[in-house]
């Protein structure tokens, strides 16, 4: 797999398979965060999923894939597999792809677009006030798994393809910020905490 092929196909899955069930999400009043489980060897999408907080305060988009994950009769290893988020895992999702198994993430969103552009500024404020760790403070090469930024891959590339998946990346931008501000005019109405 080259880095080209991972970056165009994790786009792919994030606009073509996790946006939709997104955008159904934050009709029935769930956040925006969404993710998706490929194989290593070919790519190909096991499983995406989006946020489910009104059913539990807890199925945020990361741990909600895992729990439709470990729901499937036959599974493949977490070690084959390329865990995708579409925004940088909070703590406690962080926590749970590693207690998963994963040897990674990729993500597309940072915490501080949760914050800034997305006006959802938690992960942030719980790594400052139960870890004491500033924006960007844990280790993103550790002894359980490595992360990986999109944009770094998107930033890699050659002149022409390059421009194409930072199109890409912009139409996928440009959707969130649409679901985003649905979300956010409609949130009063919902029960989820720390919404």
């Amino acid at each position: 797999m080259t880095q080209t092929a991972l970056a165009r196909r994790l786009l792919d899955v994030i606009e073509h398979d996790i946006l939709p069930l997104t955008a159904k999400g934050v009709e029935a009043g769930n956040k925006v965060f969404g993710a998706a489980i490929l194989r290593k060897s070919d790519l190909s999408l096991v499983l995406a999923e989006t946020n489910n907080e009104l059913e539990n305060p807890l199925w945020h988009g990361e741990v909600h894939t895992l729990k439709r994950f470990y729901e499937l009769g036959e599974r493949p290893d977490t070690k084959d597999l390329i865990f995708l988020s579409t925004h940088e895992p909070c703590t406690m999702c962080m926590s749970a792809i590693t207690w998963a198994g994963f040897d990674n993430f990729y993500y597309f969103f940072s915490h501080e677009d949760s914050r800034d552009a997305f006006a959802i500024p938690h992960d942030l404020k719980i790594l400052k006030e139960v870890f004491g760790l500033e924006p960007g403070g844990y280790r993103r090469q550790n002894a359980f798994w490595h992360c990986h930024a999109m944009a770094d891959l998107v930033a890699v590339e050659e002149a022409p393809l390059r421009e194409t998946l930072s199109e890409q990346s912009r139409r996928i931008r440009q959707t969130y910020a649409e679901l985003s501000e649905r979300y956010q005019s409609t949130k009063a109405d919902n029960h989820i905490p720390l919404n």
